[in-house]
């Protein structure tokens, strides 16, 4: 009986916190830099992609805010295409003027790799693990009047995404892009 209550009581207080926030949902695309590298450099050999996806934007209280994403990014180098569904959980500071400041964990989850030489494309997804954590830092600009913005973000891979023995390598990169966020307020 003390875990129904228990449980009832905490399902009343999530409910009223959820009504309480403000909730926007939005989408977003832009364009993507990264590498694969091996930890020890940033490798010039970057792979230019995009981004395409949806955003969630939850006012906790003033000035923090937590935007969920669920996000396709190409990212790689110039050699590997890599494609993953990535699903960043960024807290925000935000300033009265539109700015925010953002960070936070990011979870990829790889749908696709492939190496390519020459003309021929081939698929090694089994050398790269399935899931890919990362963390993200940036800042982003909303304008209230229209419900558009803009962010930038440099995402740093912490783990090693490689199966191959002896190896280690992490996606690093950095994202630009335009958001709308319908019903803004």
């Amino acid at each position: 009986m003390k875990i129904i209550i228990t449980t009832l009581i905490s399902l009343f207080l999530m409910a009223g916190v959820t009504y309480a926030q403000h909730v926007n949902i939005g989408i977003k695309g832009g364009l993507n830099a990264y590498t694969i590298t091996d930890g020890s450099v940033f490798d010039d050999d970057l792979k230019v992609g995009f981004n395409l996806g949806l955003i969630g934007h939850v006012h906790l209280g003033d000035p923090i805010a937590l935007q969920p994403e669920l996000v396709y990014s190409r990212q790689g180098n110039k050699d590997i295409n890599l494609d993953y569904i990535n699903i960043p959980l960024i807290f925000q500071y935000m300033y009265d003027n539109g700015f925010r400041l953002q960070a936070g964990p990011q979870l990829g989850l790889l749908l696709g790799a492939k190496s390519e030489i020459g003309n021929e494309k081939i698929d090694v997804k089994d050398q790269f693990e399935s899931i890919d954590l990362a963390l993200g830092v940036g800042l982003s600009y909303v304008n209230p009047a229209t419900d558009f913005g803009f962010d930038l973000r440099y995402n740093h891979g912490l783990t090693n995404i490689s199966k191959l023995d002896g190896s280690s390598y992490y996606n690093r990169g950095f994202q630009v892009g335009v958001f709308y966020l319908f019903n803004h307020k």
